[in-house]
């Protein structure tokens, strides 16, 4: 697929994702976001690749929705006939169960551009990032999962001040909550971004599939037997798998494992 406002390429085994409308600060239009989704997906069905990296290109990360789709939507209410974007698939679904997902945030991550990296499993922050889940000062209210999603990664009160008030915090804020991994220097940061996600690629496709999945199941789980189980019934699956025998022979033979 042809991509208008996304660029994607593959630096070894990650391939990087980059938001391509630095003109706009990377604000989603109907296209973008669709475009978002699909090339996630060709990455992440591309069996030479084993983690990917998003990030924007540009001074922003992503600055939010483009104010043309606020317009859509308010023309829409007037009742007006609005043609709404057309994905394949739930993207929230897909990226929670995808390959490893790491976001360098480059600049500005507010609105629709933090929710769209909420759903990915590590996010790194330049020094000059910044963050905001501004909906409320928008009049619409967050989406995405993001009111599911934000909660389990900072807190339901770091989540609570954040959501109520819209306000926008710099990328130590986001360290300290715990939005981010860590903070590094802007020039530093695809650097990191990139080791991090060769470090994930490097690790056999359907364990690291089974440990997501019961990340996911089991951070909300209260039910600790259940849980308990999740795992037990994963590990049964795993012992004497390719990925296990593999990873076994490197170790007597002294080298790493190649699990692609």
């Amino acid at each position: 697929m042809a991509y208008e406002f996304i660029e994607i390429e593959r630096d070894g085994d990650v391939g990087i994702l980059k938001l391509n409308r630095p003109e706009r600060l990377n604000a989603m239009t109907n296209q973008m976001s669709v475009e978002y989704s699909e090339a996630f997906a060709e990455l992440n069905e591309d069996g030479a690749v084993g983690a990917i990296l998003i990030t924007g290109n540009g001074r922003a990360f992503c600055a939010g929705v483009d104010i043309s789709r606020f317009e859509d939507s308010i023309r829409e209410r007037d009742g007006e006939t609005i043609e709404r974007p057309k994905f394949r698939f739930n993207w929230v679904e897909y990226a929670l169960g995808a390959k490893p997902s790491v976001v360098a945030v480059n600049g500005a991550c507010i609105g629709a551009g933090l929710t769209r990296v909420l759903p990915c499993d590590v996010r790194i922050a330049s020094e000059r990032a910044t963050f905001s889940i501004r909906f409320v000062r928008v009049g619409i209210v967050p989406e995405l999962a993001s009111t599911h999603l934000l909660p389990q990664i900072v807190g339901l009160q770091a989540a609570s001040d954040l959501a109520l008030s819209g306000r926008t915090i710099d990328a130590r804020e986001a360290e300290r909550i715990g939005l981010v991994l860590r903070t590094v220097a802007h020039d530093d940061l695809m650097p990191a971004a990139l080791a991090l996600a060769r470090d994930y690629a490097q690790i056999g496709p359907e364990c690291l599939r089974e440990t997501k999945a019961l990340l996911h199941a089991n951070a909300v789980e209260q039910d600790i037997r259940l849980v308990m189980q999740r795992e037990g019934e994963a590990l049964a699956r795993r012992r004497g798998s390719a990925e296990q025998r593999e990873a076994v022979a490197a170790f007597r033979e002294k080298r790493e494992p190649r699990f692609r």
